[in-house]
Protein backbone atom coordinates (compact mmCIF):
# COMPACT_ATOMS: atom_id res chain seq x y z
CA UNK A 1 0.00 0.00 0.00
CA UNK A 2 1.94 3.35 -1.36
CA UNK A 3 1.97 6.63 0.74
CA UNK A 4 0.15 8.04 -2.70
CA UNK A 5 -2.87 6.37 -1.75
CA UNK A 6 -3.52 6.50 2.00
CA UNK A 7 -2.84 10.31 1.57
CA UNK A 8 -5.38 10.21 -1.57
CA UNK A 9 -7.58 8.25 1.46
CA UNK A 10 -7.07 10.77 4.13
CA UNK A 11 -7.41 13.54 2.21
CA UNK A 12 -11.42 12.95 1.90
CA UNK A 13 -11.10 12.99 6.43
CA UNK A 14 -12.17 16.66 6.54
CA UNK A 15 -11.34 18.05 10.35
CA UNK A 16 -14.11 18.94 12.06
CA UNK A 17 -15.93 22.50 12.05
CA UNK A 18 -14.22 23.12 8.71
CA UNK A 19 -14.95 22.41 4.89
CA UNK A 20 -11.31 21.11 4.48
CA UNK A 21 -9.43 18.18 4.86
CA UNK A 22 -6.56 17.03 6.95
CA UNK A 23 -4.37 16.71 4.14
CA UNK A 24 -4.68 20.47 2.61
CA UNK A 25 -4.50 22.27 6.02
CA UNK A 26 -1.09 20.40 6.44
CA UNK A 27 -1.89 18.57 9.47
CA UNK A 28 -0.70 15.02 8.39
CA UNK A 29 3.10 14.68 9.34
CA UNK A 30 4.21 11.17 8.91
CA UNK A 31 2.79 8.11 6.98
CA UNK A 32 3.86 4.35 6.72
CA UNK A 33 2.56 1.38 5.87
CA UNK A 34 3.79 -2.26 5.58
CA UNK A 35 1.14 -4.24 3.68
CA UNK A 36 -1.95 -3.89 4.87
CA UNK A 37 -0.84 -2.31 8.49
CA UNK A 38 -0.73 1.80 8.20
CA UNK A 39 0.86 4.19 10.90
CA UNK A 40 -0.34 7.79 10.51
CA UNK A 41 0.62 10.76 12.94
CA UNK A 42 -0.77 14.25 12.55
CA UNK A 43 -0.41 17.50 14.58
CA UNK A 44 -4.05 19.04 14.83
CA UNK A 45 -4.64 22.52 16.48
CA UNK A 46 -7.31 21.26 18.79
CA UNK A 47 -6.86 20.07 22.64
CA UNK A 48 -10.93 18.55 22.61
CA UNK A 49 -11.13 15.42 23.14
CA UNK A 50 -14.24 15.19 20.72
CA UNK A 51 -12.30 16.65 17.56
CA UNK A 52 -9.40 13.98 18.48
CA UNK A 53 -12.15 11.15 18.24
CA UNK A 54 -13.78 12.48 15.13
CA UNK A 55 -10.85 12.23 13.38
CA UNK A 56 -9.98 8.75 14.70
CA UNK A 57 -13.17 7.41 13.16
CA UNK A 58 -12.75 9.39 9.88
CA UNK A 59 -9.29 8.07 9.62
CA UNK A 60 -10.02 4.43 10.10
CA UNK A 61 -12.60 4.58 8.13
CA UNK A 62 -11.20 6.11 4.47
CA UNK A 63 -8.23 3.53 5.47
CA UNK A 64 -10.06 0.83 5.75
CA UNK A 65 -11.88 1.69 2.17
CA UNK A 66 -8.67 1.03 0.35
CA UNK A 67 -7.98 -2.09 2.52
CA UNK A 68 -5.71 -1.40 5.53
CA UNK A 69 -6.54 -4.25 7.94
CA UNK A 70 -4.28 -2.27 10.79
CA UNK A 71 -4.39 1.22 11.76
CA UNK A 72 -1.82 3.17 14.02
CA UNK A 73 -2.84 7.18 14.49
CA UNK A 74 -0.86 8.98 16.88
CA UNK A 75 -1.84 12.38 17.39
CA UNK A 76 -0.36 15.21 18.77
CA UNK A 77 -2.13 18.15 20.10
CA UNK A 78 -2.00 21.27 21.59
CA UNK A 79 -1.98 21.96 25.97
CA UNK A 80 -5.51 22.52 26.79
CA UNK A 81 -5.35 26.39 27.49
CA UNK A 82 -5.54 27.22 31.27
CA UNK A 83 -8.32 28.83 33.34
CA UNK A 84 -8.35 33.05 33.75
CA UNK A 85 -8.65 34.65 37.70
CA UNK A 86 -10.35 38.10 36.45
CA UNK A 87 -12.27 39.92 38.85
CA UNK A 88 -15.45 42.13 38.69
CA UNK A 89 -18.38 41.89 37.44
CA UNK A 90 -18.89 39.27 34.37
CA UNK A 91 -22.53 38.71 33.13
CA UNK A 92 -20.98 35.84 30.53
CA UNK A 93 -18.60 33.66 33.17
CA UNK A 94 -18.36 31.06 30.22
CA UNK A 95 -15.88 32.73 28.50
CA UNK A 96 -12.66 32.59 29.46
CA UNK A 97 -11.34 35.43 27.29
CA UNK A 98 -12.82 38.51 26.30
CA UNK A 99 -10.92 40.75 23.43
CA UNK A 100 -12.41 44.20 22.15
CA UNK A 101 -11.05 45.27 18.85
CA UNK A 102 -11.76 48.94 18.75
CA UNK A 103 -10.57 52.03 16.79
CA UNK A 104 -11.06 55.61 16.59
CA UNK A 105 -12.66 55.52 13.29
CA UNK A 106 -14.71 54.06 10.78
CA UNK A 107 -13.27 52.98 7.45
CA UNK A 108 -9.22 51.45 8.92
CA UNK A 109 -10.88 47.61 8.28
CA UNK A 110 -11.80 46.79 11.91
CA UNK A 111 -14.11 44.43 11.25
CA UNK A 112 -11.72 42.85 8.21
CA UNK A 113 -8.94 42.47 11.26
CA UNK A 114 -11.71 41.12 13.68
CA UNK A 115 -12.99 38.47 11.22
CA UNK A 116 -9.68 36.95 10.09
CA UNK A 117 -8.01 37.54 13.90
CA UNK A 118 -11.06 35.34 15.12
CA UNK A 119 -10.30 32.26 12.14
CA UNK A 120 -6.78 32.27 12.45
CA UNK A 121 -7.64 31.82 16.20
CA UNK A 122 -10.00 28.92 15.94
CA UNK A 123 -7.49 27.96 12.94
CA UNK A 124 -5.16 27.52 15.78
CA UNK A 125 -6.99 25.17 18.27
CA UNK A 126 -9.25 27.84 20.45
CA UNK A 127 -12.53 27.47 20.96
CA UNK A 128 -13.91 30.93 19.86
CA UNK A 129 -16.47 32.75 19.29
CA UNK A 130 -17.16 36.36 17.38
CA UNK A 131 -19.35 38.80 18.45
CA UNK A 132 -20.41 41.92 16.03
CA UNK A 133 -21.16 44.77 18.25
CA UNK A 134 -21.17 46.72 15.40
CA UNK A 135 -24.73 47.72 15.66
CA UNK A 136 -24.91 50.47 12.73
CA UNK A 137 -22.44 48.42 10.47
CA UNK A 138 -22.73 45.09 10.85
CA UNK A 139 -21.04 43.45 8.24
CA UNK A 140 -19.24 40.46 9.59
CA UNK A 141 -22.15 37.78 8.51
CA UNK A 142 -21.04 39.05 4.92
CA UNK A 143 -17.61 38.67 5.43
CA UNK A 144 -18.22 34.92 6.61
CA UNK A 145 -20.76 33.93 4.00
CA UNK A 146 -23.93 33.64 6.74
CA UNK A 147 -25.64 37.06 6.18
CA UNK A 148 -28.94 35.11 4.64
CA UNK A 149 -28.84 32.97 7.69
CA UNK A 150 -30.99 33.55 10.90
CA UNK A 151 -29.89 32.19 14.02
CA UNK A 152 -32.09 29.69 15.87
CA UNK A 153 -34.23 30.86 18.25
CA UNK A 154 -34.54 28.09 21.93
CA UNK A 155 -37.07 29.63 24.31
CA UNK A 156 -36.08 33.27 25.37
CA UNK A 157 -31.74 32.62 24.40
CA UNK A 158 -30.37 32.63 20.69
CA UNK A 159 -27.98 29.64 19.59
CA UNK A 160 -24.91 31.65 18.10
CA UNK A 161 -24.39 30.99 14.19
CA UNK A 162 -21.95 28.57 13.81
CA UNK A 163 -19.18 28.89 10.82
CA UNK A 164 -15.78 28.39 10.03
CA UNK A 165 -14.66 26.73 13.07
CA UNK A 166 -16.33 29.58 15.24
CA UNK A 167 -19.73 30.88 16.88
CA UNK A 168 -21.00 34.18 15.71
CA UNK A 169 -23.95 36.62 16.58
CA UNK A 170 -24.23 39.47 14.94
CA UNK A 171 -27.33 42.32 14.42
CA UNK A 172 -26.68 41.82 11.22
CA UNK A 173 -28.02 38.00 11.56
CA UNK A 174 -31.22 39.90 13.30
CA UNK A 175 -32.58 42.45 11.57
CA UNK A 176 -34.19 41.95 8.23
CA UNK A 177 -31.54 42.74 5.09
CA UNK A 178 -30.87 46.86 4.07
CA UNK A 179 -32.72 47.79 7.82
CA UNK A 180 -31.70 50.96 9.23
CA UNK A 181 -30.89 51.20 12.68
CA UNK A 182 -31.95 54.04 14.59
CA UNK A 183 -31.07 54.33 18.19
CA UNK A 184 -30.14 55.94 20.30
CA UNK A 185 -27.03 55.02 23.04
CA UNK A 186 -29.63 53.40 25.38
CA UNK A 187 -30.75 51.21 23.33
CA UNK A 188 -27.08 50.29 22.10
CA UNK A 189 -25.94 49.72 26.11
CA UNK A 190 -29.01 47.46 26.23
CA UNK A 191 -28.63 45.42 23.10
CA UNK A 192 -24.70 44.19 24.20
CA UNK A 193 -25.62 43.38 27.22
CA UNK A 194 -27.55 41.02 25.54
CA UNK A 195 -25.69 40.19 23.23
CA UNK A 196 -23.72 38.45 26.21
CA UNK A 197 -26.64 37.06 27.79
CA UNK A 198 -29.16 36.16 25.54
CA UNK A 199 -26.78 34.50 23.33
CA UNK A 200 -26.22 30.66 24.32
CA UNK A 201 -22.33 30.96 23.55
CA UNK A 202 -20.59 27.69 24.89
CA UNK A 203 -17.75 27.34 26.84
CA UNK A 204 -15.52 29.75 24.46
CA UNK A 205 -11.80 30.28 25.95
CA UNK A 206 -12.38 33.37 23.67
CA UNK A 207 -15.17 35.62 22.55
CA UNK A 208 -13.71 38.21 20.05
CA UNK A 209 -15.71 41.74 20.21
CA UNK A 210 -16.07 43.96 17.10
CA UNK A 211 -16.96 47.46 18.31
CA UNK A 212 -18.70 50.42 17.01
CA UNK A 213 -15.83 52.88 16.11
CA UNK A 214 -15.38 55.66 18.37
CA UNK A 215 -14.49 56.02 22.32
CA UNK A 216 -18.47 55.73 23.65
CA UNK A 217 -21.38 54.23 25.26
CA UNK A 218 -20.82 50.91 23.88
CA UNK A 219 -16.77 50.60 24.52
CA UNK A 220 -17.90 51.46 28.12
CA UNK A 221 -21.09 49.44 28.74
CA UNK A 222 -19.10 46.33 27.89
CA UNK A 223 -15.93 47.14 29.66
CA UNK A 224 -18.32 47.26 33.04
CA UNK A 225 -20.25 43.93 31.80
CA UNK A 226 -17.50 41.50 31.46
CA UNK A 227 -13.74 41.98 32.67
CA UNK A 228 -12.26 42.74 29.26
CA UNK A 229 -9.07 40.39 28.90
CA UNK A 230 -7.37 42.53 26.19
CA UNK A 231 -7.62 45.35 23.94
CA UNK A 232 -6.98 45.70 19.84
CA UNK A 233 -6.51 48.93 17.93
CA UNK A 234 -6.95 48.67 14.73
CA UNK A 235 -5.59 51.90 12.61
CA UNK A 236 -4.15 53.06 8.74
CA UNK A 237 -0.91 54.12 8.59
CA UNK A 238 -2.47 57.81 8.06
CA UNK A 239 -1.81 60.44 10.58
CA UNK A 240 -5.80 61.38 10.56
CA UNK A 241 -5.96 57.72 11.54
CA UNK A 242 -3.15 57.52 14.53
CA UNK A 243 -4.55 60.52 16.08
CA UNK A 244 -7.82 58.48 16.26
CA UNK A 245 -6.08 55.29 17.34
CA UNK A 246 -4.16 57.19 19.90
CA UNK A 247 -7.97 57.85 21.23
CA UNK A 248 -8.72 54.89 21.21
CA UNK A 249 -5.63 53.25 23.26
CA UNK A 250 -5.78 55.99 25.79
CA UNK A 251 -9.58 54.98 26.34
CA UNK A 252 -7.97 51.67 27.15
CA UNK A 253 -6.07 52.76 30.05
CA UNK A 254 -9.37 54.77 31.32
CA UNK A 255 -11.54 51.95 31.06
CA UNK A 256 -8.50 49.69 32.92
CA UNK A 257 -8.05 46.72 29.81
CA UNK A 258 -4.61 45.87 29.18
CA UNK A 259 -3.62 46.51 25.48
CA UNK A 260 -2.75 43.88 23.32
CA UNK A 261 -1.53 45.72 20.47
CA UNK A 262 -2.07 47.61 17.17
CA UNK A 263 -2.62 46.36 14.18
CA UNK A 264 -1.38 48.34 11.16
CA UNK A 265 -3.96 47.89 8.36
CA UNK A 266 -3.33 49.08 4.96
CA UNK A 267 0.05 48.75 5.49
CA UNK A 268 1.94 49.14 1.90
CA UNK A 269 0.54 47.06 -1.18
CA UNK A 270 1.24 43.56 -2.24
CA UNK A 271 1.18 43.73 -6.56
CA UNK A 272 -1.05 40.70 -7.06
CA UNK A 273 0.67 39.58 -10.08
CA UNK A 274 4.63 40.34 -8.90
CA UNK A 275 4.28 39.53 -4.89
CA UNK A 276 6.69 42.37 -4.91
CA UNK A 277 5.55 44.97 -1.61
CA UNK A 278 5.18 48.97 -2.44
CA UNK A 279 5.29 51.44 0.60
CA UNK A 280 2.15 53.81 -1.58
CA UNK A 281 0.01 54.83 1.64
CA UNK A 282 2.48 54.67 4.58
CA UNK A 283 3.70 51.70 6.61
CA UNK A 284 5.69 51.41 9.86
CA UNK A 285 3.65 54.98 11.03
CA UNK A 286 1.90 52.88 14.39
CA UNK A 287 5.51 51.61 15.55
CA UNK A 288 5.78 54.64 17.51
CA UNK A 289 2.68 54.65 18.98
CA UNK A 290 3.08 51.76 20.26
CA UNK A 291 5.62 52.59 22.17
CA UNK A 292 4.12 54.99 23.52
CA UNK A 293 1.50 52.96 25.57
CA UNK A 294 4.38 50.48 26.12
CA UNK A 295 2.81 48.24 23.72
CA UNK A 296 3.95 46.79 20.09
CA UNK A 297 2.65 46.62 16.67
CA UNK A 298 0.69 42.53 16.07
CA UNK A 299 0.70 42.53 12.38
CA UNK A 300 1.41 45.23 9.34
CA UNK A 301 -1.17 44.10 6.79
CA UNK A 302 -0.59 45.62 3.43
CA UNK A 303 -4.03 46.21 0.96
CA UNK A 304 -4.17 43.14 -1.14
CA UNK A 305 -6.81 42.38 -3.32
CA UNK A 306 -7.48 38.86 -1.62
CA UNK A 307 -8.75 40.50 1.33
CA UNK A 308 -11.34 42.39 -0.23
CA UNK A 309 -12.05 39.59 -2.32
CA UNK A 310 -12.11 37.16 0.74
CA UNK A 311 -14.68 39.70 2.41
CA UNK A 312 -17.08 40.33 -0.21
CA UNK A 313 -17.37 36.28 -0.79
CA UNK A 314 -17.56 35.26 2.61
CA UNK A 315 -14.64 33.43 3.20
CA UNK A 316 -11.65 35.05 4.71
CA UNK A 317 -8.16 34.88 3.50
CA UNK A 318 -6.24 33.10 6.31
CA UNK A 319 -9.57 30.55 5.71
CA UNK A 320 -9.52 30.53 2.09
CA UNK A 321 -5.72 31.25 1.29
CA UNK A 322 -3.82 29.98 4.29
CA UNK A 323 -0.39 29.62 2.68
CA UNK A 324 -0.70 33.70 1.53
CA UNK A 325 1.31 35.84 2.82
CA UNK A 326 -1.55 37.88 4.15
CA UNK A 327 -2.72 34.88 6.07
CA UNK A 328 0.58 34.29 7.56
CA UNK A 329 0.71 37.88 9.41
CA UNK A 330 -2.61 37.28 10.64
CA UNK A 331 -1.84 33.83 11.83
CA UNK A 332 1.58 35.21 12.98
CA UNK A 333 -0.23 38.38 14.83
CA UNK A 334 -2.75 35.56 16.79
CA UNK A 335 0.26 34.04 18.19
CA UNK A 336 1.38 37.07 19.72
CA UNK A 337 -2.07 37.85 21.10
CA UNK A 338 -2.29 34.16 22.73
CA UNK A 339 1.26 35.01 24.10
CA UNK A 340 -0.23 38.23 25.12
CA UNK A 341 -3.24 36.82 26.83
CA UNK A 342 -1.49 34.57 28.83
CA UNK A 343 0.41 36.55 30.06
CA UNK A 344 -1.75 39.10 31.17
CA UNK A 345 -3.45 36.16 32.97
CA UNK A 346 -0.49 34.90 34.79
CA UNK A 347 -0.27 38.69 35.78
CA UNK A 348 -3.82 38.48 37.38
CA UNK A 349 -4.44 42.01 36.44
CA UNK A 350 -8.14 41.70 34.66
CA UNK A 351 -10.45 43.68 36.28
CA UNK A 352 -13.57 45.91 35.26
CA UNK A 353 -13.91 46.60 39.39
CA UNK A 354 -12.45 50.38 39.29
CA UNK A 355 -15.22 50.87 36.51
CA UNK A 356 -18.33 49.68 38.03
CA UNK A 357 -21.51 53.13 38.43
CA UNK A 358 -21.46 54.51 41.65
CA UNK A 359 -23.30 56.76 42.95
CA UNK A 360 -21.27 59.53 42.90
CA UNK A 361 -20.41 61.91 40.60
CA UNK A 362 -17.74 60.34 38.17
CA UNK A 363 -14.36 61.95 37.97
CA UNK A 364 -14.01 60.77 34.50
CA UNK A 365 -12.80 63.47 32.19
CA UNK A 366 -14.29 62.15 29.14
CA UNK A 367 -17.72 62.87 27.70
CA UNK A 368 -20.24 59.94 27.22
CA UNK A 369 -22.74 61.34 26.07
CA UNK A 370 -23.60 63.86 28.44
CA UNK A 371 -24.20 61.72 31.33
CA UNK A 372 -21.94 60.21 33.64
CA UNK A 373 -20.08 57.13 33.34
CA UNK A 374 -19.43 56.19 37.03
CA UNK A 375 -15.64 55.72 35.08
CA UNK A 376 -13.12 56.46 38.88
CA UNK A 377 -9.92 56.69 36.77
Amino acid sequence: MNEELIKSALSKVVYPGFQKDIVSFGFVDKIESDGSNVKVELTITSSAKEVEEELRRGIDLELSKIGAEKVEIKINKPAIPRETSSRGKNIAPQIKNFVMVSSGKGGVGKSTTSVNLAVALAMQGKKVGLLDADVYGPNIPRMLGVEDVRPEVIGNRVKPITTHGLEMISMGSLMEKGQALLWRGSLIIKAIQQFLTDIMWSDLDVLVIDMPPGTGDAQLSLAQSVPVTAGITVTTPQTVALDDAERGLAMFQKLHIPIAGIVENMSGFICPETGKEYDIFGKGTAEELAKKFGTFVLAEIPIDPSIRVGGDNGSPVVYSNPDSEIAKRYMKAVEKLWEEIEEINKQGIVSNEAIQPTSEVSACSTSHGGHSCGCSS
